[in-house]
């Protein structure tokens, strides 16, 4: 799922797009020609390829989820792995922001500046959404999911290693589940709420 300036064919997962799923979304109709010899629609070229969504700078999202999971094996690793993850969030929302400001700066556009602008509000609907669904929710669960690990395990397991390894591999299971589900809760509050307000052009 992805704010509704950006195709939603897809939810955070460990994997990444084809790019031609994002390129199929982006092409729009023109408006037709007005001449007698009969109208053509002419097709806009292919978006340029989000990085942020389009490679390997995607798995930077789930760097909190990664150190929650490790938070008793390596807890001096959960507060850096937190600022990887809001570095992401704060990245995108920035490209998206300059993609929107640069969509708007046209010349027949009028100097009357709406307020909150476009680009303005693709920001804050970007970073509220990344947040939410990339990191503190998703970060709260995985949290809850290897503490309870944890304490179901206790002393019932006689291995040390596996009372140690369990919870963490437990969250680490956990990811590919709960990033689907907390995407579509994210997309249903703020198409709810943020984007009724604020609609996102």
């Amino acid at each position: 799922a992805f704010p509704p300036h950006r195709p939603r064919v897809a939810c955070r997962g460990l994997y990444v797009l084809p790019r031609s799923c994002y390129n199929n979304f982006e092409k729009r109709k023109m408006e037709k020609s007005d001449g007698n010899s009969g109208a053509v629609d002419q097709v806009s070229k292919p978006a340029t390829p989000n990085i942020f969504r389009d490679s390997m700078l995607r798995y930077m999202g789930y760097a909190n989820e990664i150190g929650e999971s490790f938070r008793y094996q390596y807890p001096a690793f959960v507060r850096p792995s937190y600022a990887v993850s809001f570095g992401y969030c704060l990245s995108d929302a920035a490209a998206a922001g300059m993609r929107a400001r640069a969509a708007a700066d046209a010349p027949e556009k009028t100097s009357d500046a709406a307020f909150p602008s476009p680009a303005m509000t693709v920001v804050v609907d970007t970073l509220l959404w990344q947040t939410l669904a990339s990191v503190l929710i998703p970060g709260a669960t995985i949290n809850l999911i290897v503490r309870a690990s944890k304490l179901a395990v206790g002393s019932r397991v006689a291995s040390p290693i596996v009372s140690k390894w369990l919870p963490t591999f437990t969250g680490l299971a956990s990811i590919p589940i709960i990033i689907h589900p907390i995407d579509h809760f994210v997309d249903y509050a703020l198409d709810n709420t943020t984007r009724r307000w604020f609609p996102v052009k």
